[in-house]
């Protein structure tokens, strides 16, 4: 099939499919209006068909000039994912809501025709569908439009509503020198997502606030390439700590995601990435490992690649990381995805006893309300957010200061950690 065939057969599809979820919807909505004055709910109708059709328009117009050499430029192509999310996400929250009251509805409808056949003298011979109940279409459309509401607020102000999570940890081998070591975590930066240098800055205040002995960050620093930290350096190279600010790499800072023109257009991008770390003064730990002095004392500090389960990149070597150290010395480990915990470093040796990951972002979306937790996410990753501990193992799962694909934050805030570490008497 010729390109344009193929692109013509795409957008008929598409139209058929918005013309049915449309129509889905209508229903509910005709319900929901169910007993308001027929002039209102006249209006009404009509001002739902001409929302329904500028957003169709506007999606259709985007998808055309994409198409053309002059192509549609990136704001362009944000604005049509925005449509999507703030409309179709809960547009699909409703249909779904429909979806099981049709349920409800012919499970109903099969009772009554099962008993209308054995005679049941509680049946009547007018067996049809029941209609919809007006006050579930009205409940389902609040909750849409309620939800709506949620995503305009992820969108404008969640992204950047950042919250500093206090976290104190007690080791019986810890060095006496750094009884009182002060660690912030930063992860999955996502240079790449920014569109607000002032919030940006206000969040890296927030982190020099916290006056931390070290700084380390697990991974992400961009979406793809490396030219996306470029007008975010003066401001990530701003941030301080006493002792030292060391990092690691994430699965998106190799440039997997994105095809490039040759293989060595993309080591050249990972090479500059090397170069943006050292930029913003962090020390980029590959795979190695390295002591942080203080008072004539040490703790080992390793960093290691990425290495994630399932389709992940490998590119983390625990055996390497681990060379030169020793038995009895505290380590911390440095590794961006939170599964690897599980699968390696819970049974390496010698014994590693906090690490820190991110990854996850917490899915940018859920809740987290007096102790109880939830995410979406939790079902790709059992340890997802937060300190979770098993054989006096710490692993501590940073929330991501930044944001990726949602361009928002819903309920789970982008985080700046502070660990705080203390010897236990």
């Amino acid at each position: 099939m010729r390109s344009s065939s193929r692109f013509l057969f795409i957008l008929f599809f598409i139209s058929l499919f918005f013309a049915w979820l449309d129509s889905y919807l209508f229903s509910g909505v005709k319900a929901a209006l169910t007993g308001l004055p027929e002039s209102l709910s006249f209006i009404l109708e009509i001002l739902y068909w001409c929302f329904q059709g500028g957003i169709l328009l506007f999606f259709f117009a985007t998808f055309i000039r994409s198409r053309r050499p002059a192509g549609s430029n990136d704001k362009s192509i944000r604005a049509l994912g925005l449509v999507v999310i703030l409309v179709y996400v809960p547009a699909l929250f409703f249909g779904i809501w429909l979806l099981g009251e049709d349920i409800y509805r012919v499970i109903r409808l099969l009772i009554t025709a099962i008993l209308h056949a054995l005679g049941s003298s509680a049946v009547t011979s007018d067996i049809a569908l029941v209609p919809r109940i007006p006050i579930l279409s009205r409940i389902g459309l609040a909750a849409s439009f309620l939800l709506m509401t949620g995503l305009i607020y992820a969108i404008r102000r969640g992204k950047y509503r950042y919250k500093v999570h206090h976290v104190n940890l007690e080791f019986p081998d810890l060095p006496e020198a750094f009884d009182g070591f002060t660690i912030t975590q930063l992860s999955d930066i996502h240079a790449g997502s920014f569109d607000n240098k002032e919030e940006v800055k206000k969040a890296i205040e927030l982190v020099n606030e916290q006056r931390s002995d070290v700084i380390f960050f697990t991974g992400d620093l961009v979406n793809n390439s490396a030219s996306e930290m470029e007008p975010w350096v003066e401001v990530f190279e701003q941030t301080k700590a006493v002792m030292g600010k060391y990092s690691i790499l994430g699965n998106h800072d190799y440039g997997d995601y994105r095809p490039w023109p040759s293989g060595k257009d993309k080591e050249d991008n990972l090479l500059e990435l090397f170069n943006m770390h050292e930029r913003i003064g962090f020390n980029l730990l590959r795979n190695e490992n390295l002591r942080i002095e203080k008072n004539g004392q040490h703790i080992e500090l390793l960093g290691i690649e990425n290495w994630g389960s399932g389709r992940f990149a490998k590119y983390g070597d625990l055996n390497k990381t681990l060379e030169g150290t020793n038995d009895g010395t505290f380590k911390i480990l440095l590794s961006h995805d939170p599964s690897h915990w599980k699968e390696q470093v819970l049974d390496a040796e010698p014994h590693i006893h906090l690490t820190l990951s991110g990854h996850t972002h917490g899915m940018q979306f859920g809740f987290e309300f007096l102790g109880i937790r939830f995410s979406p996410v939790q079902f790709r990753y059992k340890q997802w957010a937060g300190l979770y501990e098993q054989d006096k193992r710490f692993l501590y799962v940073n929330r991501g200061f930044g944001f990726l694909g949602f361009p928002g934050r819903l309920g789970i805030w982008p985080e700046i950690t502070v660990i705080t570490l203390h010897r236990k008497k």
